[in-house]
């Protein structure tokens, strides 16, 4: 850009000639006087453009000032105050926790190991003498004396979770460099349907962006590690087919939840298509059961029946059914486990594919949609406890109206079958819920 100089110097205007009784006489041969008017004009320019350029900035300060704010994402621990990560005894307590106990032992790498079904694989991978990692930030986004409980019973079973967060690239790498993880269980995300309407940028932050940065990292290993993640069957959006298939479309999401997984998917396609990683997708339906997450139904139904709050049960237009397909989490626990043993290598070395890598994506439900007026009743009989209701049309935040698993793909590629009616584990859920929040009562169950 062409820089402005001044027009006028200090000893420009000692040349300019002087008149008697102090009357400027001008040089027709010189241009002072023409070159002092266009000054003047561009002062006046330049002070106008100075007016607009204030009268524009306030406009928009104005504009931010009236702007509602974007609420921030789930406040997070100060991890680095309270729990920093490195020094030889924490990468004992990384490889001791990762350490491969059994002949034909995996050594995997838990994300969101201290939220519902994080917990539970991992318990039942530790079990079964593999070697278990866990990683979490725990956000506020529920209870996080629950997550803490649930943390406290993966250190009873000899699983170390380390707290942090998935897009923190120099502390994957790190977990990388000190354990040669072969697989990852990515199941770390942003939950919930209805919070996308608070706080949006929470889902892509932890949904999107994270589940890049962990692939990232995942490419760049040698040897690279197999993936499994967790999807979802909000997947499915607004389809009408039912039961439904893994060859079905996905391209109505009903919520931004469901958006951002559909796109996890188009991402996790891309990675292994261009890097070569081994990538196996399971869209969960409904899970429930002990350590259960408190924004799903089956929970807080359980908590205001219990105190003796109204609730709401949804029905669809028309009077319509509003059903889920519940899974128990043993059922959905062997699903995962059967999708880390059935999972091929990965073929990329140094983010560079070899060869073709397996790409898989799984139904993991229960196949018997259950009405949520049913599972109310259920709870009333278990809790011996009458709910009081309200029937509430089914609000446009994201929910569906049904959701109905066809599993027959898990079946044949992963030998899943789910064992466990609604009832049976609600029961499960009820006595833990209980021994949980009312240890005086625990007996009586």
């Amino acid at each position: 850009m062409t820089q402005l100089k001044p027009i006028l110097s200090h000893s420009h205007l000692d040349s300019i000639p002087s008149s008697a009784a102090g009357k400027f006489k001008a040089d027709k041969s010189s241009s002072s006087t023409s070159t002092y008017i266009h000054r003047l004009r561009f002062n006046s320019s330049l002070q106008k453009l100075t007016l607009w350029s204030f009268l524009f900035l306030v406009a928009v300060l104005f504009f931010f000032l009236l702007s509602p704010p974007s609420p921030p994402p789930p406040r997070r621990k100060n991890l680095q105050s309270t729990t920093p990560w490195g020094g030889s005894d924490w990468e004992r307590r990384v490889r001791s926790s990762a350490r491969v106990r059994s002949k034909t032992g995996l050594s995997v790498l838990v994300t969101g190991a201290a939220g519902f079904v994080g917990t539970h694989v991992s318990i039942a991978l530790k079990r079964r003498g593999d070697g278990v990692l866990g990683l979490d930030n725990f956000n506020t986004y529920y209870d996080v004396a629950l997550k803490e409980s649930r943390k406290s019973l993966l250190d009873r079973t000899g699983v170390f979770v380390v707290e942090g967060d998935i897009n923190d690239g120099v502390l994957l790498r790190k977990l990388f460099d000190v354990v040669a993880f072969t697989h990852v269980m990515h199941l770390a995300a942003q939950a919930g349907v209805r919070y996308a309407m608070q706080n949006p940028n929470s889902y892509i932050h932890s949904n999107i962006a994270g589940f890049v940065s962990l692939l990232e990292v995942c490419k760049s290993v040698n040897p690279q590690p197999a993936i499994v993640w967790a999807s979802s069957s909000s997947v499915y959006g607004l389809n009408s087919k039912v039961p439904f298939s893994e060859k079905d479309r996905t391209d109505h999401p009903a919520s931004l939840y469901a958006a951002t997984k559909k796109a996890d998917e188009a991402i996790a396609h891309a990675y292994n298509y261009i890097h070569g990683l081994s990538i196996t997708g399971l869209r969960f339906f409904t899970v429930y059961g002990p350590w259960g997450r408190p924004d799903m139904a089956y929970f807080f139904f359980t908590k205001d029946i219990l105190e003796g709050k109204e609730i709401s049960v949804f029905e669809g237009p028309n009077h319509g059914t509003v059903a889920r397909d519940f899974t128990y989490i043993d059922d959905v626990v062997k699903g995962c486990l059967a999708s880390l043993d059935t999972a091929k290598k990965s073929t990329g070395s140094g983010g560079k594919k070899k060869g073709a890598a397996q790409l898989r994506i799984f139904n993991l439900g229960n196949t018997k949609p259950v009405p949520v007026s049913k599972l109310l009743s259920i709870l009333e009989k278990l809790l011996k406890v009458k709910a009081k209701r309200k029937v509430v049309s089914l609000p446009r935040n994201g929910d569906v109206q049904f959701t109905h698993a066809n599993i027959s793909l898990a079946y044949k590629e992963l030998g899943y079958k789910p064992t466990t009616n609604l009832e049976t584990g609600l029961k499960k859920f009820v006595k833990w819920y209980v021994g949980y929040y009312d240890p005086k009562k625990k007996s009586s169950w």
